[in-house]
């Protein structure tokens, strides 16, 4: 049971670095970033590594819909730009496509392989309160979401140009 998962250990770490080291031959370093990340998961999982909620979106959970912020285009487009930072582009805008087909299935292939480590994976998150932090993070991201389509509204309402 043990070499199954240091070989999954290491089918995770392995396959994406691999997928990454092609793929920055090619000039995309996306995958190393992801590789990363999918490294860091059970981390995540046993409440270690939990992200912050970013200012911008604890301001946004506290108020989504209030008009502080929102007297000048200025104020709106400022509002609105910061929102874009933390949540990223919005639906109307173009997002930067990253990644090739391979790297692709890299990710999802070594998620699965790290998700596979942790056993009772979803109790593990509930009892270390990375579950708890997640759905802080998700509500506040909601908010954050709510908060940049109300701004986009009210800047669209004074005839702003954002």
């Amino acid at each position: 049971m043990r070499i199954a998962h240091v070989i999954c250990v290491m089918a995770a770490v392995s396959l994406p670095a691999a997928i990454s080291a092609q793929e920055k031959k090619q000039g995309n370093d996306s995958t190393l970033s992801e590789a990363g990340k999918i490294a860091a998961r059970p981390a995540h999982d046993v409440g270690i590594a939990n992200k912050k909620v970013p200012p911008v979106l604890q301001r946004a959970a506290a108020a989504p819909y209030s008009l502080q912020g929102t007297a000048s285009c200025g104020q709106l487009s400022s509002g609105i730009a910061s929102l874009n930072s933390a949540l990223g582009p919005d639906f109307g805008e173009k997002a930067a496509v990253s990644g090739s087909k391979a790297g692709q299935i890299a990710k999802i292939a070594g998620e699965t392989v790290v998700d596979t480590i942790i056993p009772f994976r979803g109790l593990v998150r509930e009892v270390s309160g990375a579950a708890a932090a997640q759905r802080r993070m998700q509500a506040a991201t909601y908010a954050g979401l709510a908060r940049r389509g109300f701004l986009r509204g009210v800047a669209r309402g004074k005839g702003c140009r954002i």
